[in-house]
């Protein structure tokens, strides 16, 4: 692995710098106890990856989650496909959690509504107890049939389906140092494929491992990986701050790496979605909050992901007028883009208004999020299925990941 060490090195020595890694720890910690943030509006985004098939979200009734130790160990086969994933943070007010209620733990929700903890993923680790922070993502393939986690066990990542229990592990280790405090994971349909990014852009190698031929091609660290080819040759990612851009890299699989990478900076600042089915759009929501109106939406756009050009600007209808907040995620087919939302308060509002942690369960209160499907021609939206975790952060739906 020498020539990786030594290609990783150049990308890391020539990587920007970020100024407000700091800053972006700091909100993720505090927010994630209070309920949503302006930063988990920016949450990146799952796509289709250029495939067509329909994900099925179904509406969620309160689950096992919610009632003490009622929620098992996932099962070691014989699962069936996924409606989407949350992470459990737990704030008890005697220091210790209840026996249901893991730490920084995956918990994943099948399609017909069964809830399982996911024992095998490392937890993550939050700020408020005094042991710093490290993420620990985890992706969920387009068809819901297969997940890719960090395993503790194993050092590194792990791709397992969930029907038949067979399990594929990285060629490499990968020191649980390396995941940073903002992790991102994206799961080619297949299963063959996956892509780890994460921010702030350390040092530390970002990869794409081939599962199946058992090799490593590194990535650009800092950028979030939202679109890749069938054949892995390809990837598309973002980046939110400190500016919008998007970054196209091809012949990722050949012997040279050099000129094979467009990037683009964007004049506006963007939350954006996945990569399109067509494989070379994206869409975005325009950020337009200022300290005044901080949650002040905008329209949805359509851009060219290797020029940046705007190719179509729409209004979204339909949603509620208190929804503020919206996370582009998963594609539903070529013209609708699944919208994740939740009514937010724009003002901060007093600290004793505060719910405070949910002191019969021992986790922090739970946020329904709606999911709509957004017609990107139209703008026009539709209710498909609610979920329920505990911010933005902290939920995954079937596809990979994008920029926050």
């Amino acid at each position: 692995m020498t020539w990786l060490r030594g290609v990783l090195n150049d990308l890391a020595d020539d990587s920007p710098e970020v100024d407000l890694a700091e800053q972006t720890i700091n909100i993720y910690e505090r927010r994630r106890q209070t309920g949503i943030s302006l930063v988990a509006a920016a949450l990146v985004v799952v796509t289709a990856l250029g495939a067509t098939a329909v994900v099925r979200l179904l509406p969620t009734q309160p689950d096992a989650a919610t009632s003490p130790g009622m929620v098992a160990d996932l099962p070691t086969r014989g699962v069936g496909p996924l409606s989407y994933a949350y992470k459990t943070f737990c704030q008890p007010d005697d220091g210790k959690a209840p026996p249901h209620c893991r730490e920084g733990g995956w918990r994943v929700v099948t399609q017909t509504g069964g809830t399982y903890h996911v024992p095998q993923a490392l937890p993550s680790l939050s700020a408020y107890r005094g042991v710093g922070l490290r993420d620990s993502p985890l992706a969920i393939s387009q068809d819901g049939r297969k997940i890719a986690y960090y395993s503790a066990k194993e050092s590194t990542f792990v791709v397992r389906d969930l029907a038949s229990g067979e399990q594929l592990t990285a060629p490499t280790k990968i020191p649980e140092a390396w995941l940073g405090s903002i992790s991102h994971l994206l799961l080619s349909g297949d299963g063959r494929f996956l892509a780890f990014t994460k921010n702030p852009a350390l040092k530390d190698p970002a990869m794409l491992i081939d599962m199946r031929e058992r090799m490593v091609r590194p990535l650009p660290n800092g950028w979030s990986p939202i679109g890749l080819s069938g054949d892995g040759n390809t990837i598309t990612l973002a980046e939110y701050a400190p500016k919008s851009r998007l970054q196209t890299i091809s012949r990722l699989w050949t012997t040279s790496t050099a000129s094979n990478a467009t990037t683009v900076d964007l004049s506006q600042s963007y939350f954006f979605s996945p990569l399109a089915p067509d494989g070379k759009t994206v869409m975005a929501i325009e950020n337009r909050s200022t300290p005044s109106d901080p949650c002040r939406k905008g329209d949805l756009v359509r851009l060219d992901v290797r020029t940046g050009k705007a190719l179509q600007t729409v209004t979204v209808s339909g949603l509620p007028a208190d929804v503020h907040q919206i996370s582009l995620r998963t594609w539903l087919n070529a013209t609708e883009v699944t919208a994740l939302t939740t009514p937010t308060r724009c003002r901060p509002a007093p600290e004793q208004d505060d719910p405070g942690p949910l002191k019969e369960q021992g986790d922090p209160p739970y946020v329904t999020m709606t999911a709509y499907a957004v017609n990107i021609k139209t703008g026009k939206a539709r209710q498909i299925a609610t979920h329920t975790a505990q911010s933005f952060f902290d939920i995954v739906l079937p596809g990979p990941t994008g920029a926050f």
